[in-house]
């Protein structure tokens, strides 16, 4: 027993095992992590799927019905019998100009612990048709029913309509009603009748107020020739996202404002087509309302550096001994491993209830006082604690500094680690470590 307690490679392998023991408790700390976020999650889903969903407004789309015939052959035994079938069909036209102006008033809602946002918008859509277009299209004017044409405009979660809504049309006024005439383009949405005349060189105004509630996501679609989209929220922490970026944008601690111009030739389709062709989902663009910290995603990030905070601490304590032929059992290296582990469940859940930084700061100043108050009593030097605690509080500090700066955490963590490895290889520069060994002398402390 007493030749294992001095022999340097028992030592070593004993710290690698345990090194790699810590890596369970790790592993299921990170798996805690994504379970309290799937959590979360469902939470967001529960309010929203009560209140309304994320919100993509694809439109307004004019669609025309008409019918084609096509030949249907049947063959029973040896006879083959012909018929001309009547199919109906949809020629659907775009706006020539789409004008989107809007305002999002977000709201915060609370689902036990978790953090929701919601919110209500009005949106006011205008524009004109003056391409519907007929007198070039292969279709026969009798087969098309220019009485049926519809204007349908998408809406993810019809739940989110909170007042009638009026379709204004050139000099005419109609309501909108559930669903939609073709499924063509647009799967849920509203429509309203409109009047469309087969000539081509009439152009059709239209204009009408949306006012509708979703979660977090606000998307539109550039189905005009020229679409212009202006939206502004007192909202602080604004991600815009889909296929455009916002031409303009301003974002104070008052809210944002964006603007969107797009061309239709910023998009793979065009202004009209007959069937399901084309679809336009590809080029959504709009905003998320982001909540000002994700604590799951962070917590995340520092505990991808566990192995590294137990290694480099592990490493402290061995040189601790070499150089000063303190002795330190294995159970003590596995309590002082499992002090950094518990740093990582107390961030977890303190910041479920305060901020990531206010709970990081909590979960390691415990984890220093609690590691300090053992290594005191186990190593019997107050210089030696404090060095450690030092290294410890560096340790930190770096990690903290990685994860506040997500865009350079590549590189500040790579200089981090470099300067590491320098430190180490500067005070084991004069270890002869063929003539390593840990045997006691009178004058040495000794610690179990």
């Amino acid at each position: 027993m007493k030749s294992l307690k001095t022999n340097i490679y028992f030592k070593i392998g004993t710290i690698l095992f345990i090194t790699l023991l810590l890596l369970i408790p790790t592993a299921m700390i990170e798996s805690l992590i994504n379970e309290r976020q799937a959590t979360q999650e469902q939470a967001i889903s529960e309010v929203s799927g009560k209140w309304a969903n994320s919100q993509n407004l694809v439109g307004p789309i004019v669609s025309v019905p008409f019918y084609k015939y096509m030949k249907e052959v049947t063959k029973k035994n040896k006879d083959t019998t012909t018929k001309i079938v009547k199919i109906k069909d949809y020629i659907h036209f775009l706006p020539s100009q789409l004008k989107i102006d809007g305002k999002i008033l977000p709201e915060q809602r609370n689902r036990g612990i978790y953090e929701i946002v919601v919110y209500n918008s009005k949106i006011n859509l205008s524009g004109n048709f003056d391409e519907i277009k007929f007198l070039n299209s292969d279709i026969p004017f009798k087969d098309i029913e220019f009485s049926k044409a519809t204007l349908s405009l998408g809406i993810d979660d019809l739940r989110g309509i909170e007042k009638q809504i009026k379709l204004n049309w050139n000099a005419s006024t109609s309501s909108f009603n559930p669903g939609v005439e073709s499924t063509d383009i647009i799967k849920t949405g509203i429509n309203a009748p409109v009047k469309i005349e087969p000539n081509d060189s009439l152009k059709y105004n239209f204009s009408f107020n949306l006012d509708l509630k979703g979660s977090q996501i606000l998307y539109f679609t550039p189905v005009g020739k020229i679409t212009d989209v202006s939206i502004n929220s007192p909202w602080k922490t604004p991600s815009f996202n889909g296929a455009f970026l916002p031409d303009n944008r301003q974002i104070t601690d008052k809210g944002f404002t964006a603007n969107w111009n797009i061309l239709h030739l910023n998009r793979n389709y065009p202004q009209s087509w007959i069937g399901s062709k084309y679809q336009v989902n590809e080029s959504l663009f709009g905003i998320d309302l982001l909540l000002p910290v994700d604590n799951y995603q962070k917590a995340f990030r520092s505990i991808r550096y566990a192995i590294l905070f137990i290694a480099f601490t592990f490493l402290t304590f061995f040189f601790i001994e070499i150089l000063n032929r303190i002795f330190i059992h294995p159970i003590q290296y596995i309590l002082i491993g499992i002090a950094l582990i518990v740093f990582y469940t107390l961030l977890l859940s303190i910041s479920e209830h305060l901020t990531f930084n206010l709970a990081f700061i909590i979960s390691a100043f415990a984890t220093l006082l609690l590691i300090a108050g053992y290594i005191k009593a186990i190593l019997k030097s107050t210089q030696l604690t404090y060095l450690i605690i030092g290294i410890l509080s560096i340790l930190y500090t770096f990690i903290y500094v990685i994860i506040q700066l997500e865009d350079y955490a590549l590189l500040i963590g790579s200089i981090g680690i470099f300067i590491i490895l320098a430190l180490v290889m500067y005070f084991s520069r004069k270890i002869d470590w063929y003539n390593l060994s840990l045997k006691e002398t009178d004058k040495l402390t000794e610690s179990n």
